[in-house]
């Protein structure tokens, strides 16, 4: 089983910035993705930005620019770096991971239990 932790959430003002962490633990052989999504009040779950192992990474389009994802493969662990926040920026953020559990090759789907940003002067 595999267990994700997020952290660095909270309250910041329109323009600030904010960093959200997320760590992976348990079995695992091997994670090829890790995303972020988030989740405002009254709209469905979206992804935010993801990372794979190589490094390529993906960004929605109202983050780009703004938002940094990165990932450190020996921790299993990624970041999200948020400047320039907005207020719908605010949402409960989601980390996930995408791998391999052992050698025998059992696939996990992980979600973390979601870290809150408000974005409010």
């Amino acid at each position: 089983q595999v267990q994700l932790v997020e952290s660095g959430g909270g309250l910041v003002q329109p323009g600030g910035s904010l960093r959200l962490s997320c760590t992976a633990s348990g079995s695992i052989l091997g994670i090829y993705a890790m995303g972020w999504h988030r989740q405002a009040p009254g709209k469905q779950r979206e992804l935010v930005a993801s990372i794979m192992r190589a490094g390529d990474t993906y960004y929605e389009d109202s983050v780009k620019g703004r938002f940094t994802i990165s990932r450190d493969n020996a921790k299993n662990t990624i970041y999200l770096q948020m400047n320039n926040v907005k207020s719908e920026d605010t949402a409960v953020y989601y980390c996930n991971a995408d791998g391999v559990a052992d050698r025998r090759g059992t696939l996990f789907g992980s979600w973390g239990q979601g870290t809150q940003v408000t974005v409010s002067s």
